[in-house]
């Protein structure tokens, strides 16, 4: 019997080429930060063409076209001051709508503002020639977010994961200690039989 066989039918032939310049009705997916093997350090943003849209006129050539397609932003440290630039992220605050005033003590309370929130963004397509290699890309600066025009958002995800932490809910196991009238952090004595390695 064959290992398997080759059968074509399912694959899927995704586009991954840059999208035409435009305006897009976008949600987050997530925001995170990023180091290169060198060191510097950004916070990106996964963008995601929405695709609950498809049927707005005004949005035919470019929700309707590219829905699910990612777009990633790279928000970099600046050098000088090894710090982001807090003023180009209230750009993305006031587009996802978060109130005047929140605080937001570290990144982390940052990034997860932002996620799985709606915003207009305007994507510019530009050529890089890194390396001396030309290849078309997107790049979206933090002034070309806004406030969407479809804040109810009825985005499908393709894996239904998507967007969700799927640990959301779990409690953290506790930390044993050395005291032995302690049993919060109980512990589970498994021999090394019971072991499959």
């Amino acid at each position: 019997m064959a290992f398997m066989q080759a059968n074509y039918k399912n694959n899927e032939h995704k586009d991954f080429s840059a999208l035409p310049s435009g305006n897009y009705e976008m949600i987050i997916k997530s925001a995170q930060e990023k180091a290169t093997q060198n060191g510097a350090e950004s916070l990106q943003l996964d963008l995601v063409v929405r695709n609950d849209l498809d049927g707005v006129t005004g949005l035919k050539n470019t929700n309707a076209k590219y829905h699910n397609r990612h777009v990633f932003m790279d928000n970099w440290k600046r050098k000088t001051t090894n710090q982001y630039d807090l003023d180009s992220f209230q750009y993305i605050l006031e587009a996802v709508q978060i109130p005047e005033g929140t605080p937001l003590n570290t990144i982390n309370d940052f990034t997860k503002a932002v996620a799985n929130k709606p915003a207009k963004v305007y994507v510019k397509k530009t050529v890089d020639d890194y390396g001396g290699e030309k290849k078309d890309i997107n790049q979206i600066a933090p002034w070309n977010f806004s406030k969407s025009d479809y804040p109810q958002v009825q985005h499908v995800w393709k894996d239904q994961n998507d967007g969700k932490n799927p640990f959301a809910g779990s409690q953290p196991a506790s930390a044993p200690t050395d005291n032995p009238f302690d049993n919060s952090g109980d512990s589970i004595d498994i021999s090394d039989d019971d072991l499959p390695f």
